[in-house]
């Protein structure tokens, strides 16, 4: 097991605390080798809630693999600026 920080922000917020699933900056056990993807169908969320996913400030693509200590935040669409969608491309 390893040990991340997760937050969520806007309605998904709200979704995390309907569905039990404390935040903010919680900190929760997961499996060793979960990827992103993996991460947030346990959480019981479909991708088309989730537009991007931070991981330790930094926008990742969804096959990211979390590590130990690894902060984690969810992002709703709509949730990321254009101009930081236009530097990402295509990566999550």
């Amino acid at each position: 097991m390893i040990t991340i920080r997760f937050n969520a922000f806007s309605f998904l917020k709200n979704e995390c605390k309907e569905k039990g699933i404390e935040c903010p900056n919680k900190n929760m056990q997961i499996d060793e080798g979960v990827n992103l993807y993996q991460f947030i169908k346990n959480l019981g969320f479909e991708e088309d809630k989730i537009e991007g996913i931070f991981v330790n400030h930094k926008l990742v693509p969804f096959d990211t693999v979390l590590k130990d200590g690894d902060r984690v935040a969810l992002v709703p669409p709509g949730g990321i600026p254009n101009h930081v969608r236009a530097y990402v491309g295509n990566t999550v």
